[in-house]
């Protein structure tokens, strides 16, 4: 192979996709601007940091559609995944890693393969026309430069939607007099005991006041140019949940069912739940508390939260904005552009939606390179599979003119024969899929 395949971007498909493609016997030249240049949302210039959420969602590959997908790419050889499970932290029934032995871990595996080459700086617009086979997996924080040149080579007028980060406390601070530990349902999950969340429960009046806080508070202010940047719908900002009506939080990330506060032996009326974010146990996320509340409202209006009033934060929440491609009009198949098929684009940026989406389509677009770079017509994984049904929603199924990034869900998995109803539907669904990945390699 006289020529390597060049990937932009060592977030989490960049890094898959370059583990991928080396494993098959390809020689890769992985690109990352970080440290030369950083991002509004990275803190490092470690490969596939994380820089929300520390969670890979739900782990149950019976029930959940991103637990099949988890397990579909575990099958499949995923660096990720594997990283992942050697850095897990309780979560319940959710995958949750210590985000920086993660990062450490993708990077030292990806440093030490013979066939990657990593190389720090930014591809600024599109890559040079002697790169014969790129993976473009820049994500979403694509630098401007890339962003104008993909524009104008696709015709597309826009590329970005806005997504914000919670906040991270330190746990010394936070007051377990008025906080317990506890999972919903009890559910222990693959690293937990059914006591891995902190859970601090307001009254009704206290919840109340809570959200006039919300409503109440300075936000940051959009640029100009910024202005027309959608939300996301799946990572809503929460004073703009709590905008849409009083009971939405209630219904949403603050929902206290499956929940029972030992210091009442009541269910309380709303709860913030926080989920271990690093191996010691040292640092707590405030889970579904994306914001864009400028940062001195942040410190006051979460310190209103029982059990946070002295709450002293490692991390505040805070907005960037997002890019990704109308995929259905612009991408085959095999995720290579239309208009230039020596591109191929890879995770976040093609419209996935999620930390596990974006590995996998970064692990499709390095077996689909790999298998070009043999002269072979790549395998496409069947469509009942969690990564059929998201590779098909992305290139295929999804209609151009409402396209929105998505998450994997069952919803996206072809009917299955027979009368299913509810749990054992999902069920269904999920032992199909699994049966049917055996068959693909």
């Amino acid at each position: 192979m006289p020529h390597p395949t060049h990937i932009i971007g060592g977030g989490l498909a960049g890094s898959e996709a370059a583990w991928q493609l080396a494993e098959a016997g390809v020689p890769v030249v992985l690109h990352e601007m970080r440290p030369e240049r950083g991002t509004e949302a990275h803190q490092t210039g470690q490969f596939a940091e994380l820089v929300c959420s520390n969670s890979f969602r739900s782990d149950d590959a019976e029930f959940n559609a991103v637990g099949v997908l988890h397990a579909e790419m575990r099958r499949l050889g995923s660096l990720i995944l594997r990283c992942a499970d050697t850095h897990a932290v309780p979560a319940g029934g959710a995958l949750a890693v210590d985000r920086e032995g993660f990062a450490e871990a993708v990077t030292a595996a990806l440093a030490g393969h013979p066939l990657i080459t990593l190389v720090r700086g930014e591809v600024a617009g599109l890559p040079p026309e002697d790169w014969r086979d790129v993976i473009v997996a820049t994500g979403p924080l694509t630098s401007p430069a890339l962003a104008e040149a993909i524009l104008e080579l696709t015709g597309e007028a826009q590329l970005s939607f806005f997504d914000a980060i919670a906040p991270i406390v330190h746990f010394e601070s936070i007051d377990l007099s008025k906080a317990w530990f506890q999972s919903r349902y009890d559910k222990a999950g693959p690293s937990g005991t059914g006591r891995d969340y902190i859970n601090c429960a307001f009254d009704r009046e206290g919840y109340h006041a809570f959200l006039d806080a919300l409503l109440a508070a300075p936000k940051i202010e959009f640029h100009e140019w910024e202005k027309k940047t959608p939300y996301f719908e799946g990572c809503l900002p929460i004073e703009e949940m709590a905008r849409r009506g009083a009971d939405t939080l209630r219904y949403g990330p603050m929902k206290p069912v499956g929940l029972t506060d030992p210091h009442t032996t009541h269910r309380p009326y709303a709860v913030v739940q926080l989920r271990q974010d690093n191996a010691l146990a040292t640092l707590y996320n405030l889970v579904g508390f994306q914001t864009k509340l400028r940062h001195a409202e942040q410190a006051r209006i979460f310190r209103m939260i029982p059990g946070l009033e002295h709450a002293e934060f490692a991390r505040l929440g805070g907005m960037h904005r997002n890019t990704f491609l109308n995929s259905p009009r612009l991408l085959d198949q095999e995720l290579r552009l239309k208009a230039q098929p020596r591109l191929r684009f890879a995770g976040q940026i093609t419209g996935c939606e999620g930390y596990v989406e974006s590995a996998a389509i970064g692990l499709l677009a390095g077996r689909f390179a790999a298998s070009r770079r043999r002269d072979q017509a790549p395998r496409l994984p069947p469509p009942t599979t969690a990564l059929g049904a998201l590779l098909s929603h992305i290139t295929t199924n999804a209609e151009a003119e409402t396209f929105q990034p998505m998450n994997v869900n069952f919803g996206l998995f072809p009917p299955i024969e027979g009368i299913f109803k509810g749990r054992t539907r999902k069920q269904a669904l999920a032992r199909r899929a699994l049966e049917d990945l055996a068959g693909y390699s």
